[in-house]
């Protein structure tokens, strides 16, 4: 197979202004310049790509220099640093790491949004991007609009558009809406468009961010399932996601990334290796405030935070704070904290009723404690998310929050196959203040 992307040493680089200090609207116009000269780029790049069969390269922007005045109130921050790898037409590539390891960066790049500071990018064909909501459609624009423009972005005839457009529809599940604006779309709404675009209208590289933090259970299996009809068409997929299972069913290739840095393309099972090796916590406190959500919850409730009072240890007890913010009073409140092996199977679930009780959580903060007497989970790395709930409505929930690993006990182990996870009884405690 051929090759269709090229990165030759990237590197993204910014420049990062203090408030209060120097010539403070300089940032500002430089971000403006480049968000309204973004969707120019893309679209001057797909035209010239048209007829196009060897790779072409793009050249960086100039690194940011810094003058021995503007030391005091600006600083440089690399994003990404000597990226260097090949994809190969019909590669299925996973791009693994934590929040701020410069995964989002890189596939900006590669769709033509920004610009790296140092390094070359070579690429083959048409690529359609679905990346974090808010990007790629006009707000302005309705759905049908933007069904018909992107296709134009991409280098596609109307009639090709035309010829795909019910499909596009019937995946998204919007039809109703089509003829309204996207700004007035829910989160799910517009990422349900978005993808729908991105995944039929036949580009050659289909890069895809986090889709699975956005969107219903069975929205989820649907592009995970278009995806793996993309990739046996013999097209390229660069796909991003925080779920390691998700990424093992579906991509052969692994790339990942830590604090910028990539060692190169290799397996998925090796990329999501050296994740796990690196994502393993020792501290026992996880900021939740910044994390993609499982879907759009409204902001009722809102997890802002987990803290384990001590190490996980089979056999031994164990108690988890749980922080969140509450924009309204809720009675007959859950919290659920859930543990899923590596692989995705849900093995133990502590839930706030597990007594018959719901919780009454006020408006603004809050802090539960769920303690356990007993921890009976095998020695091993998990993956640990939580949900809040007001009786059956969903209020908030994250997947993937932390990955923390079980100590060996001093209590006899054993396995039970073929159980559907465990949900042991719970003291639950409301601070008070």
């Amino acid at each position: 197979m051929s090759v269709v992307i090229r990165v030759e040493n990237l590197g993204k680089c910014y420049t990062l202004k203090h408030q209060g200090h120097g010539r403070s609207g300089e940032g500002l116009r430089h971000a403006l310049q480049d968000a309204i000269s973004a969707p120019l780029r893309r679209f001057s790049s797909t035209l010239r790509r048209g007829q196009q069969t060897d790779l072409p390269t793009f050249p960086p922007s100039h690194l940011p220099t810094s003058s021995p005045s503007d030391l005091p109130t600006s600083e440089t921050f690399w994003a990404l640093r000597d990226v260097s790898f090949e994809v190969k037409q019909g590669d299925v590539v996973g791009i693994i790491g934590r929040n701020g390891a410069g995964k989002s960066t890189l596939l900006k790049i590669l769709s033509r949004i920004t610009e790296p500071t140092t390094g070359r990018i070579g690429l083959k064909g048409r690529v359609a991007s679905l990346l974090e909501v808010g990007t790629g459609f006009h707000p302005e624009l309705t759905g049908r609009e933007n069904i018909f423009l992107n296709g134009a972005i991409l280098g596609m005839a109307r009639a090709e558009v035309k010829g795909k457009f019910d499909e596009i529809v019937d995946f998204s599940g919007v039809e109703k809406f089509l003829d309204t604006p996207v700004k007035r779309y829910s989160s799910g709404m517009y990422v349900r468009l978005a993808f729908a675009v991105a995944a039929h209208l036949e580009p050659e590289i289909l890069v895809v961010d986090e889709v699975l933090a956005v969107g219903d259970a069975e929205f989820q299996q649907k592009c995970l399932g278009r995806m793996s009809d993309v990739a046996s068409q013999g097209r390229t997929v660069l796909f991003v996601s925080h779920n390691i299972a998700a990424m093992q069913r579906l991509c052969s290739l692994g790339l990942h990334l830590q604090q910028g840095h990539a060692s190169g393309i290799e397996t998925i099972q090796a990329a999501a290796s050296h994740y796990l090796e690196h994502s393993v916590r020792s501290k026992r406190s996880v900021d939740l405030s910044r994390m993609p959500r499982r879907g759009d919850f409204g902001g009722m409730a809102r997890m802002v935070g987990f803290e384990f009072v001590q190490d996980l240890v089979y056999g031994r007890s164990w108690e988890i704070w749980v922080t969140l913010e509450c924009s309204e009073a809720i009675r007959n409140g859950v919290i659920s904290v859930a543990f899923d092996t590596l692989d995705g199977s849900r093995v133990l679930t502590l839930d706030s009723d597990c007594n018959g009780t719901g919780l009454s959580l006020r408006k603004g903060g809050n802090r539960v404690r769920l303690a356990l007497d007993f921890v009976p989970l095998h020695p091993a790395p998990y993956s640990v998310g939580g949900s809040v709930w007001c009786g059956n409505q969903p209020l908030d929930g994250i997947a993937g929050a932390a990955i923390w690993e079980v100590g060996a006990g001093d209590a006899i182990q054993f396995e039970v196959r073929g159980f559907g996870g465990a949900r042991p009884a719970l003291r639950i405690v409301m601070e008070e203040g």
